[in-house]
């Protein structure tokens, strides 16, 4: 009985393509260039909004092209938590494909 609802449950799901639906942190979406990204685009990453958007910006024009995705950390607001949301998404060389918004994942707390 019920491995039937089970298998019903999934044909349901399947049917209306949510078993399809990409999840929030696919690292194969897209890429930025962070030498080469307008600060729109920069935006797209997980937690950069305009303000931090504008100091990669500044920092790339003040310093010249970023030699590894690590040295975003040289920019203020973004330290080791950030940055490891933004490695699977960030390259210093190619194109930028990355085409709408990544939201970082919440972290969850037990209150109990």
């Amino acid at each position: 009985m019920f491995k039937r609802k089970y298998v019903a449950v999934i044909a349901i799901l399947a049917a209306f393509g949510v078993a399809a639906l990409p999840g929030p942190a696919q690292a194969d979406s897209g890429r930025v260039n962070i030498n080469t990204a307008s600060a729109v685009q920069l935006q797209l990453l997980p937690r950069i909004g305009p303000a931090v958007a504008k100091r990669i910006l500044k920092y790339r024009k003040d310093n010249g092209s970023f030699k590894t995705t690590d040295d975003l950390m040289l920019v203020r607001g973004i330290g080791e938590s950030t940055y490891k949301q933004l490695a699977p998404y960030v390259s210093t060389k190619g194109e930028t494909t990355l085409k709408s918004k990544v939201h970082a994942r919440r972290k969850t707390t037990n209150a109990d």
